[in-house]
């Protein structure tokens, strides 16, 4: 992890001694006055002594990190050495490890100093708090040594930086509804036909191949026929979840990207470890999206991914590419994370519902749109615009059968899955 050895080269210090010594002697024969030469030969002793050992090795500096995956607000623990391998001592050996700005040091980042014996080695342990989720960055680690008392200082070595995993602090989610659409794969929601499954269904009379285990002996015995009890199937779901990351707002701690990734972390989580399947997509200048999957492997895939998630520069400054239909399965619930700030997710919104998509969006914008905002007079007949037009968005959407819900955590999704359930299981009229 170390670069290149680095020789030894003068301090000011050295330089200022030369210079005296070199001062002295000059004008003490120019002036014929030994003294002078005589007050000089202490310094030039003084000189020659320290630098009668000169070490050839500059310190070895490295740096170990203990926990390279930890949640948000999490202790990282981290070790910095610096190592003397020359056989001359080290007067100093100063060491500094630079962390990410998400990594909260006590006191911050500052060097570390002590002597190093020949073959010895100082370890400082640190202790750093994950205060944002992401892949930080820990180092480069630097470190220079100080022998000659004080006359020599080495040149800089460094150790190469590496990065850790924070991971998105997954808030309380659950979703206990039936979900709206299902796939014809085993799974934990009942569906709305008859299969095998833990859902009662009824009792009715037995028939070519009912099974023997499913006959209810008490209808049976009272109506002298056999009966069995039928139950709905138990079907699995897909879920695709699209991060509309165009614009982003708030500040550094609590911004809407914050709230996408994490909500997005809460819902994948929790579908996936039920047995559904989910996907994702991102909505941004550099769309990427990850393919619909299940399994606790999975789940590790999700959050490797959420980690890369960015917010664009603007919807205007960079070029805005579609979503291919072909990554949104036709039976999956779309989850729209979206704030609703650029028209181009509206329209996307609405073409997928108009497509036939079956799309919840869920405005990730929550209190950000509240906060107290300074400017002058005409700042609050602006917010109250702004706020019209965005109740004019999502009206719209939900003319074009998008329910819009806040995030607000655990049962975000309840009331909006329970009523795009009884909407496709309404009876439908029909043309004769």
């Amino acid at each position: 992890m170390t670069g290149p050895a680095a020789t030894y080269v003068p301090t000011r210090a050295l330089g200022r001694a030369v210079l005296i010594c070199g001062a002295l002697v000059l004008t003490g024969v120019l002036l014929g006055r030994v003294d002078l030469v005589v007050l000089a030969a202490p310094f030039a002793i003084g000189t020659a002594w320290s630098l009668r050992r000169r070490p050839a090795r500059p310190p070895h500096v490295a740096f170990e990190v203990t926990d390279v995956e930890v949640d948000e607000d999490a202790t990282v623990r981290m070790a910095l050495d610096v190592s003397n391998e020359d056989t001359v001592p080290l007067n100093f050996a100063v060491g500094r490890l630079t962390t990410s700005a998400w990594l909260a040091l006590p006191g911050g980042p500052r060097p570390y100093a002590g002597d190093l014996p020949p073959g010895a080695a100082n370890r400082v342990e640190l202790r750093a708090t994950a205060t944002h989720w992401g892949q930080p960055e820990i180092g480069p680690a630097v470190a220079y040594g100080i022998a000659g008392d004080g006359l020599l200082i080495s040149a800089m070595v460094t150790a190469d930086a590496s990065r850790i995993r924070v991971n998105p602090v997954v808030a309380p989610f659950r979703a206990d509804e039936t979900m709206p659409r299902l796939t014809a794969m085993v799974g934990v929601h009942a569906a709305k036909r008859p299969g095998e499954g833990g859902a009662f269904a009824g009792i009715r009379r037995y028939g070519p191949g009912d099974r023997p285990r499913r006959i209810d002996w008490r209808v049976t015995l009272r109506t002298g026929e056999l009966h069995v009890a039928h139950t709905f199937s138990d079907r699995d779901a897909e879920v695709v979840i699209l991060l509309d990351v165009l614009y982003d707002a708030g500040n550094a701690a609590a911004s809407v990207l914050d709230t996408t990734v994490r909500a997005a972390a809460a819902i994948a989580e929790h579908y996936l470890r039920q047995g559904d399947r989910v996907g994702l997509v991102e909505y941004s200048g550099r769309p990427r999206h990850l393919s619909v999957a299940g399994g606790r492997r999975h789940l590790y895939a999700v959050l490797d991914w959420l980690l890369s998630t960015r917010a664009s520069l603007g919807a205007g400054s960079v070029p805005v590419f579609g979503i291919d239909p072909v990554l949104i399965p036709n039976s999956a619930l779309v989850v729209v994370l979206t704030p609703l700030l650029a028209p181009q997710s509206s329209a996307l919104i609405a073409t997928l519902a108009r497509a036939g998509r079956t799309v919840v969006a869920v405005d990730s914008l929550g209190a950000i749109a509240d906060r107290p905002l300074i400017g002058s007079q005409w700042t609050e007949v602006a917010r109250r615009m702004w706020r019209l037009e965005r109740e004019n968005v999502v009206g719209q959407l939900r003319e074009a059968g998008v329910p819009v819900t806040p995030w607000v955590g655990a049962g975000s999704l309840d009331q909006v899955l329970l009523d795009m359930t009884r909407m496709a299981s309404a009876p439908r009229l029909g043309r004769r």
